[in-house]
């Protein structure tokens, strides 16, 4: 886990010193939140992870439930409220992405370690293969190869990660999230093996995200 050590030291040090942010509803148009290409994991890994997030005291922050549970691949535009079956853009993502899945194994990821970070607490994602990287290179190309460019063009993902919570307000008391991290900070929830890979849109209800599935292309 020695990947994440700065970055938890630089998440807990943002916290104590006030300098959390947190997200705003989505609006039509802003930068986070809009479409994705991302992973879930299932099983018993994914019983750990919800398990976990509700032991969470966060009042009012977005306490993710197991099916918003996910591993971000790429994030691939700004946000839309209605992105219909045949929307362009849509078939595209979806096409790159099975290009890009075709002929990959399950990737393999060992989920250990709780970190918080400005705007929420995260856990630690560590490859046990080369799928994940493989797959976000193989997807960067096959979007390029169809004339699109994602919010993530010229960026390196380099860091894998399941969010547990992303904050909604002001943070009230940072020092019993930092606390609760500090707790869970050793936790292992053992190796979660992503079967899948989605085009997700994600929806804000009333009590935190929702992921709405659009497109869907299966490792094996």
């Amino acid at each position: 886990m020695s990947d994440f050590a700065d970055f938890r030291a630089r998440g807990r040090a943002a916290l104590l010193a006030d300098q959390a942010t947190h997200d705003s509803p989505m609006v039509e148009g802003a930068r986070r939140w809009g479409a994705a290409a991302v992973l879930r994991p299932s099983g018993e890994v994914l019983d750990r992870l919800a398990e976990l997030a509700g032991t969470i005291e966060a009042p009012g922050h977005w306490v993710h439930g197991r099916r918003a549970l996910h591993v971000t691949l790429r994030s691939l535009e700004p946000y839309r409220d209605r992105i219909p079956a045949g929307d362009s853009l849509r078939r595209v993502y979806g096409d790159a992405l099975a290009e890009a899945a075709a002929g990959l194994a399950p990737a393999r990821v060992r989920l250990a370690g709780v970190s918080p970070h400005a705007g929420g607490v995260l856990v630690c994602g560590h490859p046990e293969d080369d799928t994940l990287a493989t797959l976000w290179k193989r997807f960067a190309h096959a979007m390029e190869s169809r004339g699109v460019r994602d919010l993530e063009h010229g960026r390196v993902r380099d860091r894998w990660y399941v969010s547990l919570v992303h904050f909604a307000a002001p943070l009230a008391d940072p020092l019993r999230i930092v606390e609760w991290c500090d707790a869970h900070a050793d936790v292992d929830l053992g190796t979660a093996e992503l079967d899948a890979a989605e085009i997700v849109q994600f929806v804000l209800t009333a009590t935190g995200i929702r992921i709405k599935a659009l497109e869907k292309a299966r490792l094996a």
